[in-house]
């Protein structure tokens, strides 16, 4: 018998097929270059773990840009009003712009000290500062891709941010290629090829967003300061998340340079794997915006079950993917012995937490598209809370990373319960054209 869907995993399924093509380009970036980076001579590859450590938490304080954009740009879709929507596209595209100018303002002198902070010295350290230099230069390109991909998402358009990070993911593994291994650039090589390929795709985003939807380009300053005091809430639950993630490098730095370069591949590992569950996320916010702002709340909460139900069976998916590749990790990205001991129980680890974090991911996307950023804020500073105990047993205790990941566990198992709790209730079943509960 031919297999006949429900409505509501076709309109998922619509969104979430090309946006996890999207998200999972982002993290290959990092892929490639470790890949690339890995035949280098030490410590390269722990000093690529090093930056992109910063650099993602840097940049991952500004998901906002993608996040709330997306929800409110669906939420005036839902309502009927394209005119309002595009221009609060518009007021994220001019946010995003200026935030990247004052990253690098702030970050370029302090880049010495963040790596640091991460334990990095004497060579670790330099090619460290190196590479997070460069990669800086690319932030405002990184963040006008985010803002734009939110826009397009918030129209229901996940295709089009696929095809622009399939070209540009391909763009910089030629690049790194042609850098590092043939003009023997070393890590900096990286860097440029990265920067190049965000600056290009920040490009695209733009002839797309004035040139096939006409959006007004005058800045709106009143509509700029309303999209970034509805992007703070967001901000502390990313600097939460991305807190622990830097604990957890910080950690791991100090455990020595085999179990740091263990780490660093497991990080990039589990990295993709939350961009490949957060596609249905992805359709999370977009249909829970569009369905919340025509005021559908039956539709919101069947929709909801349904992309639970995604989620679990995708993390499940993930995770036995992981068991069967784990094999060929320490082949991939040229590990000695000493690291591939510490590799292989790790992958472990991480594949039997997918499930929980496919849950993790929907309800996050879920709540982030019906605006209750001020709970999910709130949430983040307790399972933060709940995880820094954990972190630090492990380093008093004098525990390996096998410790240090269970220690991550507890933190996605706290995020669950806060998450879930939330969901069974109606506070944020705010629904119009208005702001949801969390940006009022």
């Amino acid at each position: 018998m031919p297999l006949t869907l429900h409505a509501d995993d076709r309109r998922i399924l619509r969104l979430a097929v090309p946006a996890f093509g999207a998200l999972v380009a982002e993290p290959l970036f990092l892929l490639t270059d470790t890949v690339i980076v890995g035949r280098l001579p030490a410590p390269a590859l722990g000093a690529l773990g090093v930056a992109g450590t910063v650099l993602s938490a840097v940049v991952g304080l500004c998901v906002f840009l993608a996040y709330g954009t997306t929800a409110s740009v669906a939420r005036q879709l839902g309502a009927g009003d394209l005119r309002r929507a595009l221009r609060q596209g518009v007021d994220g595209l001019w946010l995003a712009a200026g935030v990247g100018v004052a990253v690098i303002a702030v970050v370029w002198p302090l880049a010495p000290y963040l790596v640091h902070l991460l334990g990095a010295e004497g060579e670790l350290a330099r090619q460290a500062v190196t590479y997070l230099r460069i990669s800086l230069l690319g932030v405002p390109s990184m963040l006008l891709v985010l803002a734009g991909t939110g826009v397009l998402r918030g129209m229901q358009d996940t295709a089009t941010p696929l095809l622009v990070s399939v070209g540009s993911f391909a763009l910089n593994a030629v690049l790194n290629g042609v850098f590092v291994l043939v003009l023997d650039w070393g890590l900096a090589g990286s860097a440029w090829g990265t920067v190049t390929a965000q600056t290009v795709a920040a490009a695209v985003y733009l002839a797309m967003m004035f040139g096939r939807h006409r959006a007004p380009f005058r800045p709106d300053l009143s509509g700029i300061r309303a999209a970034g005091s509805a992007g703070v809430a967001l901000v502390v639950r990313t600097l939460c998340l991305q807190a622990v993630l830097v604990i957890a490098t910080a950690v791991a730095t100090r455990m020595g340079d085999e179990r740091l370069e263990a780490h660093t591949i497991v990080f990039r590992v589990w990295i993709l794997l939350a961009f490949a569950l957060d596609a249905i996320a992805i359709a999370g916010q977009a249909i829970t915006g569009h369905t919340l702002g025509a005021g559908d709340v039956a539709g919101t909460r069947a929709a909801t079950r349904r992309m639970v139900a995604w989620g679990v069976g995708s993390g499940v998916v993930l995770g036995l993917s992981v068991l069967a590749a784990a094999p060929l990790m320490p082949v991939l990205f040229d590990t000695g012995p000493a690291v591939t001991g510490e590799l292989l129980p790790l992958l472990w680890v991480v594949a039997l937490l997918q499930p929980v974090a496919g849950v993790v991911f929907v309800l996050d996307g879920v709540l982030i598209g019906a605006g209750d950023q001020a709970y999910l804020a709130w949430a983040g500073l307790w399972t933060t809370l709940a995880y820094l105990p954990a972190a630090l047993l492990v380093v008093v205790s004098g525990g390996g990373l096998v410790a240090l990941w269970a220690a991550l566990g507890l933190w996605m198992a706290a995020r669950l319960v806060t998450l879930g709790l939330r969901a069974r209730g109606d506070g944020w079943l705010v629904t119009g054209a208005g702001s949801g509960p969390g940006r009022a």
